[in-house]
This record gives C-alpha cells, structure tokens and sequence, in this order.
C-alpha cells in the first residue's frame, strides 16, 4: 500500500485555493451559468442564504449541486428560451446533502477517498494561514507545532479545529476542494503509487460495465431521463448486427460545460440523440448549419442576449450550432460520429490507469469511455472509467475488498 494516502492530508490540497464563491439557493440561473464556467466537473455546489453577512460557508446550508447539464434540461423543458434562464436555481437543484461534507484539514488522504468513493463530491475545509504543506503520519502541522490528527467526524476534532483556528485569526476562511483537485494531487504522485499507474485498468477492474446509453435514432431529450448520477453522462450508441454497441458520442454534465445553454436546450427539444452529439463540440459549444431557427411566435418573443449577463457566446443562430450540409447528410454514417471535434473522450481496455487519470485531467473530463481493444471494429463500448473507478482502482490495496470463499 502507497504510504502517500496515510502520509498526506487534506490541508495539503488546500494550498493555493480561493475561498469560497457561494451560490445560492435564490440566484438565477443565469448567475449559476457564470459559476459553473469557472467550477470543475461543470457542476456547483448550491447553499442557503447566509443568515448574516459574516456567517461562513457550513455544511448544513448545502443544499445540492447544480451542473450544466441541469440547466440546459430545464431550459429545454420549459420551451421559453432566453427567459428560462432568469429562475431561480432553487426551482431546478435537487436536494443532496451527501454530495458535499465538512471535514478537517487534518483529515488522512485516505479517509478522505473513502468518502469520496462513496459518493462525496465536494469537501468543504478551513483554510488556515499557517498551514505549512507538510504532513506527518496520523499528524498534521499548525503554526509550528504537531498536533494528533483527530478523526473530523468527532464532535471535539470539530471543536479543537474551530478553536485552532479561531485562535490564529482564520475561522471564516474556507476553501472547496473537488475530486479533480485530488485527482491532480494523485498525478503528482504517481511515482509513489507504482505499480498500480503503470498497470492496465482491466487488470485493475477499474472499468464500470453498468454505463447508461441511448440509441442514436432516440430523442436527445430520451438521454436526460438516463443520466445516472456519477459519471453524469449517458453514452449515445450504434447497436451492431452482433449486439455490441459502437459508441458515436456522449450527453453529458462535461460536454455541456460552458455551453450556450440556450441553444443547447433548443437542440435538446429537438434533435435525435445522434444529431445532438454532432452538434456538440469539445468546448460544449453547438454547431448546426443547415437547421431551421427556432420558432418565434408573438407569445414568446426570442429575446436578445446580453453578453454581460451570461457567459454564452452568442444568440442562437444558424452558425451558432455548425452543421456542415454534408455533416446531416452523413450523421448516419458510422464513421461521421468518430471524426471531428464531437468526437468521445475514449481509451481503450488495455489503457493504464495513469493514462487515463492523465486523459480525464487534460480534459478535464469527469469520465472517459472504454473501448474494447481486441474487437476488430472501432469504438465498441465496453465501460466507462469515472472519479470513482480511479479512486477504487488507487486505494484497492490499501482497502482490500473481503475475501468469498
């Protein structure tokens, strides 16, 4: 087992972070678009109103997570364009508290993946000015000084951490650490993991094959009622003769990120899933040439969009979603889906485990879809890898799963 997950600590994660951006519960959507574009994983956590200007970041006004996807499928649902995105985001996050924990910086990296793996997205952490980035095992460094790393789900490690911190000036300043934050911290250390980085993730049963899919001919709209919860994708599909499935692209929380939602949710009402995802480029942004515009009836005028208020690009248009005439002509093609820039985030089944962590960073993707390696076809579909595989896969030796006998 790699010493790096007992050796290190969450505070090691926080150097360098901004505190915490709260979005809330009564701001608009048009507020959460601005949030998302500059959040990882295109998703952001949501919180109540603070009851004070001084009160800081709690767990206990988390209320969910907000992502791109959320947004461009409720504006589609609501059939008013540019006007949906004036409600409030407490109309469209759906409450779960689990997404998000409080924990203290001195927490262990490893138990800190443990929550994780079990579906934690978000730590909220108090930053502290000392802290040093050092770390020692089942210790931590304050100002100088050793301190026993407490288990942070203890009422009196809240407390001594509370009052630490409250003594050296820092009690309100908080930070959000994402799990592309621990997976670029684990990139750093990968020299420490060996051997697990440099073996393949089929060897490592690091690849998910429960993903959730739809058929290209199906209604991008379909997509949405499938989308699980993590990865927040569902992969649009090309059923073979022989029943495998030959993978054209994807709809997902990461494809959308930084999007024209406006747009995004027109092609979403729309288009079938196969011309969705030809639309949808690496940038999120959508393309389709030869499309008609959107109807515009005296009841809900198109309006204008101010470039102040959102981070979309542009209007939608003709140009503002891209389909070359011949790119319609050819969606059904197989081969349209696996050229361009709508291309999927794939690897293949004999792909290491450092590869992919290096492919999802690079991308900053939240998954990336797997291939099988041996079949002679391109693109058959067998698995996807996820946050949660690669967490799985990095500590299996150190939580080792039981034994059957």
């Amino acid at each position: 087992m790699a010493a790096v997950f007992f050796h290190h600590v969450v505070g090691d994660l926080t150097v360098g972070k901004p505190e915490v951006a709260e979005l809330h519960d009564t701001d608009t959507l048009d507020d959460a678009a601005r949030a998302i574009a500059s959040s990882p994983e295109g998703a952001v956590p949501v919180w109540r109103p603070r009851a004070t200007p001084d009160d800081p970041p709690s767990g206990a006004r988390f209320i969910g997570m907000i992502s791109a996807l959320d947004i461009a499928a409720f504006v589609a649902a609501a059939g008013v364009g540019d006007r949906a995105m004036r409600a409030v985001v407490g109309e469209v996050v759906q409450p779960n508290p689990g997404l998000l924990r409080e924990i203290d910086p001195g927490t262990r990296l490893i138990d800190a993946l443990e929550l994780m793996r079990h579906g934690v997205k978000r730590f909220l952490v108090r930053k502290s000015g000392s802290w040093k980035g050092i770390t020692k095992r089942f210790s931590v460094l304050y100002n100088g000084k050793w301190l026993k790393n407490m288990d942070s789900t203890s009422p009196n490690a809240a407390s001594s951490s509370r009052q630490l911190s409250s003594s050296m000036g820092f009690a309100d300043k908080f930070c959000c650490l994402s799990r592309e934050d621990v997976l670029r911290f684990l990139i750093g250390c990968l020299g420490a993991l060996a051997p697990i980085p440099l073996t393949q993730i089929s060897t490592l049963r690091a690849i998910n094959p429960h993903y959730s899919y739809v058929e290209a001919s199906a209604p991008a709209m379909e997509a949405i009622q499938k989308i699980p919860q993590d990865p927040c994708a569902v992969a649009v599909v090309e059923t073979m003769p022989d029943g495998t499935r030959k993978i054209l692209g994807d709809i997902s929380t990461y494809k959308l990120w930084k999007c024209d939602y406006v747009s995004a949710a027109w092609a979403l009402a729309n288009l079938s899933a196969g011309q969705f995802v030809i639309g949808a480029d690496e940038n999120g942004s959508m393309s389709m040439s030869v499309l008609p515009e959107p109807p515009v009836s005296p009841s809900s005028p198109v309006e204008e969009i101010n470039p102040g208020r959102s981070p979309r690009a542009k209007k939608f248009s003709s140009r503002s979603i891209g389909f070359q005439a011949n790119q319609m002509s050819a969606w059904r093609m197989r081969s349209s889906f696996h050229r361009g820039r709508s291309t999927p985030l794939t690897c293949k089944s004999t792909s290491t485990l450092a590869a992919v962590m290096a492919q999802m960073l690079s991308h900053r993707a939240t998954h990336v879809w797997v291939t099988d390696a041996e079949s002679e076809e391109d693109g058959v579909l067998v698995g996807v890898v996820g946050y949660t595989e690669i967490f799985n896969a990095a500590t299996r030796s150190a939580c080792p799963s039981p034994t059957t006998s």
